[in-house]
């Protein structure tokens, strides 16, 4: 067990956990670097991962900001990901983070830091699950699925 903690590493470009210099898909020649997906933490990028949806790099920022627990961008990686995504390969940052108060937070704070450096800025959109019943999903919910519509095919 001390052996693989003492094994454990932040990957130098994404920060998630990993036991080499770089993780697996930071060194796949197979992924798009002009995209970087931003999660909040090695089990958010996981599961984006397993939707076979995505293609691009990840950053794992191990956090959010929550200013009632002292939690601010010096405690987060926020430096790391703005010189990771300004490396002039990198063209749309999308920003994955939870949607509860603090990772729509950290999602403003960052958005607006990118746009800044001139990076097209996205965030996943929001809506009513598959599968589904409208009469139990929450009403913020279904506003947001609401705002977030398209045209049907």
């Amino acid at each position: 067990m001390l052996q693989a903690v003492e094994g454990i590493r932040h990957c130098a470009r994404c920060n998630t956990f990993t036991e080499a210099e770089l993780c697996e898909t930071c060194a796949s020649q197979r992924r798009d670097p002009s995209l970087l997906c931003v999660v909040e933490t090695p089990a958010d990028r996981l599961v984006v991962e397993q939707t076979l949806a995505y293609e691009g790099l990840y950053f794992v920022l191990m956090g959010r900001l929550s200013p009632l627990d002292g939690i601010g961008p010096r405690q987060i990686a926020f430096e790391r990901l703005l010189e990771r995504a300004g490396d002039g390969v990198v063209r749309e940052v999308i920003l994955a983070s939870s949607f509860t108060q603090e990772g729509e937070a950290t999602a403003h704070t960052l958005g607006e830091m990118l746009r800044a450096r001139g990076l097209e800025v996205t965030r996943p959109a929001r809506g009513v699950p598959i599968g589904s019943e409208l009469e139990y999903v929450d009403a913020s919910t279904i506003a947001q699925a609401l705002r977030d519509r398209r045209a049907v095919e």
